[in-house]
């Protein structure tokens, strides 16, 4: 019951959310409009640092792992140690001098962008509920892969689907992106019928699994309800021959209690009323949702993987910023 909280809470101070998707209902739904709109701010991103890709979230760049193919760069002299396979024969020829080929390994990694939009996302204290802040990181991801040309797609999921969209080159894949995500946002509503379904985060991770078999970019935006040790497994399995970002998106509500007022909280078939006047409550829940983080953040040093914690209450364009630059210090220390 208490980890439906976030998706069914009811307080003062909690955002009112309307009965379904409305045009201008700002924070409450996204529209295509303000994701695209976006662009111009996912342009200076700094990303991590990573031996041997030299960052996590470039497009095409040198790799020793991972890479689509050999591009020329270019022609000269032999040296001793050379490999003799890279001598062009022509050239030396030509010149009487012997003349290798040299290249570049160029790396084309599409990236798989996994937006959660189910009712647990249909959350928010201030600022935007946590499906809106999803999207919005969703696409500054999208126009920062694609604007480094790398082709974008992924899988947009809400309790009972998940849509797909193959990866493309173009700008038109960020916008279908956007449209999907934004059609599914404007879907969540505070009087579903549509139980939730926890376990359509470990359903989406592995349908990912199928497609991003090696040499991709996988974003996996969520709170991460429902997660568990076949999560971890999955998303450890993805990194073996992938790049993996998880950006965990979450509410300060729960870690910032009001001192007075109640909460009402749903595990589907009961209900329970909170009150946050009595302190066992209010330490009781605060403990849960730190200790729910802890677990989660916990897997950044664990997995290898960057586990980046997004709050919806602020803009998630400076947030993602100050992240991902932290991370690529770090990289370049190490």
């Amino acid at each position: 019951m208490v980890q439906s909280l976030s998706a069914l809470a009811r307080s003062k101070g909690v955002a009112r959310v309307r009965s379904g998707g409305e045009a201008g209902a700002k924070g409450v739904y996204s529209t295509v409009e303000e994701l695209v709109a976006l662009e111009a701010a996912a342009r200076d991103f700094t990303f991590l640092r990573k031996a041997p890709v030299r960052r996590l979230l470039a497009g095409r760049h040198e790799s020793r792992m991972r890479g689509r193919g050999l591009s020329f760069e270019e022609l000269r002299e032999y040296l001793p140690g050379d490999d003799i396979r890279t001598i062009d024969w022509r050239v030396t020829a030509r010149t009487g001098k012997p003349f290798v080929r040299v290249y570049d390994e160029e790396k084309d990694r599409p990236a798989l962008i996994l937006v959660d939009q189910r009712i647990n996302m249909f959350f928010g204290s201030r600022r935007a509920l946590k499906s809106v802040a999803a999207a919005e990181a969703a696409a500054l991801c999208a126009w920062r892969v694609m604007n480094l040309g790398d082709r974008v797609g992924g899988f947009v999921f809400n309790d009972t689907e998940i849509d797909e969209l193959r990866p493309h080159r173009s700008r038109d894949a960020v916008i279908a992106l956007a449209s999907t995500i934004v059609r599914r946002n404007g879907e969540l509503t505070a009087a579903s019928t549509v139980p939730r379904a926890p376990a359509q985060l470990d359903r989406v991770l592995a349908t990912a699994s199928s497609v991003a078999r090696h040499d991709h970019l996988v974003i996996v935006i969520s709170d991460f309800d429902g997660h568990g040790p076949a999560t971890r497994d999955m998303l450890l399995s993805l990194a073996v021959h992938n790049d993996v970002i998880a950006i965990l998106v979450y509410d300060p509500f729960l870690l910032e209690l009001p001192q007075s007022g109640e909460i009402v909280a749903s595990g589907g078939a009961l209900q329970a009323e909170l009150p946050f006047g009595r302190g066992s409550v209010r330490a009781g829940i605060t403990d849960f949702a730190r200790r729910r983080g802890r677990e989660l953040l916990s897997w950044q040093q664990e997995l290898g993987l960057p586990m980046l914690p997004v709050s919806a209450a602020e803009e998630v364009a400076p947030q993602l910023r100050k992240l991902l630059g932290q991370l690529a210090s770090r990289g370049r220390r190490r």
